[in-house]
């Protein structure tokens, strides 16, 4: 080693872009509402440390040896997937990325990806995942080795060392005493790490640690509704966006107005409120648990350890006043052991619901066919019980398409030729663009608006109380990033008695909620105020 030698101009460029380039990589922000990256004037803090390390060592011991130059890239990489993790989650799912409880959907989700996306998309996400990884890599390491070499003589040591102590001392004198200086800091990668595993730690205790409060349902004797049916039907991804954003709220609005008018021209009414959901962007059965047993659940470890214990819901409330309680469930493709939990009598999943038409995406079945075989099912099972029936809709999943048409002929849905062949191709010719969802995901609520006034009109009967509610916003790869949690909840009777009930809780009457208006309450908090208007007092 040279001990007082330094480096030309080219190589000062060379060391300075190495430098740039490696705190880029740790400082990076998202592009909404894209997976894409873009730098930013952000210094890392760690970067600082990993250059404090590799001074250290070769003002100690020499030339830093190829294979520390490896796992100095391979933990820089990790450091990265980890800031890619942090910054792009939120933008695209509205919520804090969680390692544990998301890996274990990513078989579901490649498997609808090679379901709806075309070939084509499928080879270029696999390559460019390939040159992610090894041309990370790769650079991570040409710009460590450019650093290493570089510090090989005395002033570019001195130099280094001297922007290793700036970021690192500057990061701690900003976090002890509240300097401004500290904005000029991303926060630290090793941050998240360490917010991941206290979820897996959470996640593995959650059987002999995680305590849940002894919440009980409110007490109904559900005698208000004189023997009408109850639907409770989640609508996926049904989220205050169709109200609150103004170039979804335009396409979405007609659709829901017809709706409207068909529960008045059926002699209903419909009243209307905002509820917020525990969750957002994805993890619809939190919703389904807060609202069918009263007790808010945003955490899958708290999921977990309720699904063990012996708890009141909503369809055990139903079936102690003499009701037949099923699950019907389009999108459910395997065992469903919540079903213990909740109650149920009957569960229908996809081979049940029985459809043999022509398939739209991952998800099959349309929902206009699934509400078309309600009655059918329940008929099945022999009862002649008033039914609760829970169903969670799946045409509105992501991405949003293909869109089934809807068919005014409800008889031709029972047969294998629901739809006209030109119906079927124009519906599946269009194709998910990832980057645009807005369009496709408002597209798929004036299918949903349009099949349920037809419902309306012409299977439901006169006296069934239809709840529809949303189980949370769309991604926020449609919202927008910090959108509200909120989600829409309409209530169909023609129970002047019930909707009496609802008016008093703060719901309106009608569909038109105002925008950007948040909610009074929590989805957890909506089982009570239902309970209550169906419970006649004496």
């Amino acid at each position: 080693m040279s001990d007082r030698s330094t480096l030309t101009r080219s190589q000062w460029i060379v060391l300075a872009v190495a430098l740039l380039l490696l705190n880029a990589a740790l400082t990076f922000h998202n592009v909404w509402p894209t997976p894409w990256i873009s730098p930013t004037m952000e210094m890392s803090v760690e970067l600082g440390v990993v250059l404090l390390g590799i001074v250290a060592y070769a003002a100690w011991r020499g030339a830093v040896p190829r294979g520390v130059r490896v796992a100095l890239a391979v933990l820089l990489f990790l450091l990265v997937l980890g800031r890619y993790a942090e910054v792009t989650a939120p933008a695209l799912y509205g919520r804090p990325v969680n390692f544990y409880w998301d890996a274990q959907h990513l078989p579901a989700v490649g498997a609808m990806l090679a379901t709806v996306a075309p070939w084509w998309m499928i080879a270029a996400l696999v390559l460019g995942l390939a040159v992610f990884i090894g041309g990370g890599v790769f650079l991570l390491a040409l710009a460590l080795g450019r650093v290493t070499e570089a510090v090989q003589h005395e002033t570019p040591r001195r130099v280094v060392g001297a922007v290793a102590v700036a970021l690192v001392g500057g990061y701690v004198l900003s976090t002890t005493l509240e300097w401004s200086l500290r904005f000029w800091y991303s926060l630290p990668v090793t941050a998240t790490y360490a917010q991941q595993a206290r979820f897996l730690l959470d996640a593995y205790s959650a059987s002999t640690d995680r305590k849940l409060p002894a919440v009980a349902l409110a007490a109904s004797n559900l005698e208000r509704l004189e023997g009408a049916n109850v639907q409770l039907v989640f609508l996926e991804s049904y989220g205050a966006v169709t109200y609150d954003m103004p170039e979804i709220e335009r396409i979405v609005t007609p659709a829901r107005t017809d709706f409207a008018a068909a529960v008045a021209g059926t002699g209903r009414r419909v009243f209307s409120t905002y509820v917020e959901s525990p969750t957002f962007g994805g993890g619809s059965w939190l919703a389904h648990i807060s609202l069918m047993s009263g007790m808010e659940i945003r955490d899958p470890g708290d999921y977990a350890v309720l699904m063990t214990q012996k708890r009141d819901t909503l369809p055990k409330k139903f079936e102690a006043s003499g009701y037949h309680a099923i699950a019907v469930m389009p999108g459910m493709r395997s065992d469903w052991p919540e079903g213990s939990f909740y109650g149920f009598d009957a569960i229908y999943g996809e081979r049940e619901v029985d459809y043999r038409g022509p398939e739209f995406g991952w998800w099959r079945i349309p929902d206009q066919f699934t509400f078309s075989r309600i009655d059918a099912l329940a008929a099945e099972s022999g009862t002649h019980r008033p039914l609760f029936v829970f169903l969670p809709t799946i045409n509105t999943h992501i991405p949003f398409l293909p869109v089934p048409p809807y068919q005014p002929d409800w008889r031709r849905l029972e047969g294998s030729d629901a739809f006209s062949k030109i119906e079927t191709q124009a519906s599946l010719a269009r194709t998910p663009d990832w980057m645009n969802l807005g369009r496709p995901y408002a597209d798929s609520f004036v299918y949903t608006f349009t099949y349920l006034a037809g419902y309306l009109q012409q299977r439901m009967s006169p006296d069934t109380v239809l709840i529809l509610l949303g189980d949370h916003q769309p991604a926020a790869s449609v919202t927008g990033v910090n959108a509200r949690w909120d989600v829409p909840v309409h209530v169909v009777t023609r129970n002047a008695d019930i909707g009496a009930s609802l008016l008093a809780a703060g719901f309106i009457e009608g569909v038109a909620l105002p925008p950007n208006s948040h909610s009074t309450r929590k989805m957890h908090e909506l089982a009570p105020v239902l309970l209550h208007s169906f419970d006649a007092p004496h």
